[in-house]
Formats: C-alpha cells, structure tokens, sequence
C-alpha cells in the first residue's frame, strides 16, 4: 500500500507486489498526481516525466526481462547459512500478534550529511542503526544479526524500463568482530557488503534463485500445493533473516512534491516480523516500521541510536494494521 498526503488530504493506492514494485508503481502515481492537481485545484503541472491517457507503452515496460532469460548464472547453495537472531523469540512476543506500524521523520538534509560524514547512504546507515540497536537489546544471543537489503534488480539486467516487480536482496551481517568499531568503520564495513553483494553476477544469481522459486510455485497444480511452498520458503527466510530494510526512494514528483505533506510506503511486514521502508519527499524521510506485533521494544531501541548520533526525529503516529480475512475455498 502506497499513501500520500496531498495537503490535508490523504490518498491511499493498493499495489500487488507480486507484480510490480516501487519504480513501477511510481508511474501510477506520479500520473494519479498530475490528474488529481488538475481536477481538484484546476493546478496545470508540467508533463515531464508524467504518463497521460494516451501515452504508447514501450515494449520494454511490458516484457519481462527474466521469463525468458536462460543465461543466468547458478545461485549458490544457501543451506549451510546460520540461524539469525530472531526478534519475535529474543523479545518474547509470540503471544502479540496485532500488527502495527511506526512512522518516524527526519530531516532529509540532516539525515543525508549524517550519512556522508560516515561513509553511508540512507539504507545502509539505517540498516546499520537498526544492527546497532539490535545488539544493544540482545548483547549475550549466539546468533547472528542480519538485515535483509532490498535492492532493483533493474540495473543488473539491463533492463531498466521494465516495470514488474523485480526487487531482489543482499544481506548484511553485523559480525561479532565489528561491534567495538566507531560507527563510521562499521558503515564503511556495511558499505563494502553493499557493493560486493551489489555486483551483477552476484545480483543474477539472486534473480536465478527466485525464478526457480517462481516457477516451482508455479508448478504446483491446486492453491494448497502453492501455499504450502510459499509457507516453507516464509519459514526458511524467518530463519536466516533478523530484519529487513527497503528504501524506495523519492519517485521524481517534479512539480507536484511541493504539495505532497507525508509520503507511507506499508508493504506486508516481512516473515521476521520487522520490515523497515524508507521514503523520501519534500524534505524529510519517513521510516515507517511495519511490524508483525505491536511492541515498540525494537523502534525505541532504534530511536535511541538516533539520538545518542545527534539524529532529530519526530514519531508521527502508531497505526495497526489489518489485512482481509479472505479464505480460500480449501480452508473452509
């Protein structure tokens, strides 16, 4: 789910991941802007960058850059991977099951010379926060932090008009060793895992491995068989993941970003149980975290990094969240 606040008015868009992600669905909403300004405030913005009714669709939108491909190189083996620490169980919250996001402000200027002064970038240097602030709350676990880095696969496969979901991960781990570093020798650490695991041939074989994911899904001829391979896969990622972090980004509103007041960007919290998705507009980024509970044991410990880095914020509200109660006919 994709909301925006034009002004005083909130505008709430629901995209299905399973087919496109953040670049695509910012084509829909950029041109839902341009529409919107025209027909409720008689506003003319400038059409660059802005699809209208009419506009032809290159064929590179359309065709999907992976189906096809038969070239890519062979994932790597993934079974001898460690537990992660797994923040539900660490933080005793089996029994909270009310899901709830958290949306945090920060100046984007502040926030961006804070990332330069520490050889970081906005993802890096709040998976790095979140890391920090983990190991705080747990300093005797045995297993190992690690965040789960969104990152476009666009780049890696040439293909960058396409506009299905193509959203792939890295994985930073926050080692033992690096935890009596300065902050600034830890970012640079996170930074040299960014663009190791960031190279294309690493990048494809991410793509690989979920094209084989995809298309056993795809094999399985009735709605439990499907269910019961996502279910495997959700529970293998709960086990290797701590937490994951996306940075969608600011999505060139040109002219209309001086009316947009707050941008959200609310995915379904990951198997973990904590997604952390950064976007940015007019000024300030919103961290938003979407948690699978409604404890803020691991958002406070996250705001106190924060402040013990010179970091001002402001905690804009505590939403909780609730999807449809939809039942497939093999469940009743």
């Amino acid at each position: 789910m994709i909301a925006f606040c034009w002004q005083d008015n909130w505008i709430i868009l629901d995209v299905f991941h399973g087919m496109t992600d953040g670049t695509g669905a910012y084509e829909i909403v950029r041109t839902l802007l341009y529409y919107y300004c025209s027909e409720r405030y008689d506003v003319r913005l400038k059409e660059d960058g802005i699809r209208l009714v009419g506009d032809e669709i290159p064929e590179e939108e359309w065709v999907d850059p992976v189906a096809d491909r038969t070239d890519l190189p062979t994932p790597k083996r993934n079974e001898e991977m460690s537990d992660a620490l797994n923040l539900i169980a660490s933080a005793g919250l089996e029994e909270d099951h009310r899901h709830t996001v958290y949306s945090i402000a920060i100046s984007e200027s502040e926030f961006m010379r804070f990332n330069l002064d520490n050889d970081g970038s906005p993802e890096t240097m709040v998976s790095l926060l979140l890391s920090r602030a983990i190991a705080k709350l747990f300093p005797d676990a045995n297993d190992i932090i690690r965040i789960t880095l969104c990152v476009n696969q666009r780049k890696a496969l040439h293909a960058p008009l396409a506009h299905q979901s193509l959203v792939g991960g890295i994985m930073l781990e926050y080692k033992d060793k690096m935890r009596d570093w300065p902050l600034d020798q830890q970012a640079t650490a996170y930074r040299g895992m960014v663009l190791a695991q960031n190279k294309e041939e690493n990048v494809l074989m991410g793509v690989a491995s979920i094209k084989g994911i995809n298309g056993l899904i795809l094999s399985k001829e009735t709605d439990q068989e499907r269910l019961g391979v996502t279910s495997y896969i959700s529970a293998l990622a709960a086990r290797v993941i701590t937490a994951t972090v996306s940075y969608v980004g600011k999505a060139n509103y040109h002219e209309a970003e001086q009316y947009i007041r707050d941008f959200r960007a609310w995915t379904s919290s990951a198997a973990d149980g904590l997604t952390v998705e950064i976007s940015a507009v007019n000024g300030r980024f919103t961290l938003d975290f979407l948690q699978t509970f409604s404890s803020p044991v691991f958002v406070n410990a996250f705001l106190k990094e924060l402040e013990e880095n010179g970091i001002v914020y402001d905690l804009q509200d505590v939403n909780e969240t609730e999807l449809p109660n939809i039942k497939l006919p093999w469940t009743e």
